[in-house]
């Protein structure tokens, strides 16, 4: 299957799911290019980039792993390339 280039963006709203999110991005840190995490203390939100290159498959079940988590909300783009 052919990787696909994709940003995730991830919002914690629930600092007790860190740990969690932490644990999932580890279990696929070899796909992940990059990421940037920042603390936005004036809203008591996190804000996470990631930058990912992986088969859909892998994209989506990351994806979706964050999605199942509390106060954890995602949204993935892909590149065209």
């Amino acid at each position: 299957m052919e990787n696909r280039v994709a940003l995730i963006g991830i919002v914690v709203e629930n600092p007790e799911s860190v740990e969690k999110l932490n644990g999932i991005l580890h279990q696929f840190g070899n796909y992940i290019i990059g990421r940037m995490g920042i603390p936005y203390p004036k809203k008591g939100v996190s804000i996470i980039s990631i930058a990912i290159d992986a088969p859909m498959d892998i994209i989506s079940s990351l994806s979706g792993k964050l999605g199942m988590l509390k106060g954890v909300s995602s949204k993935t783009v892909y590149s065209n390339v």
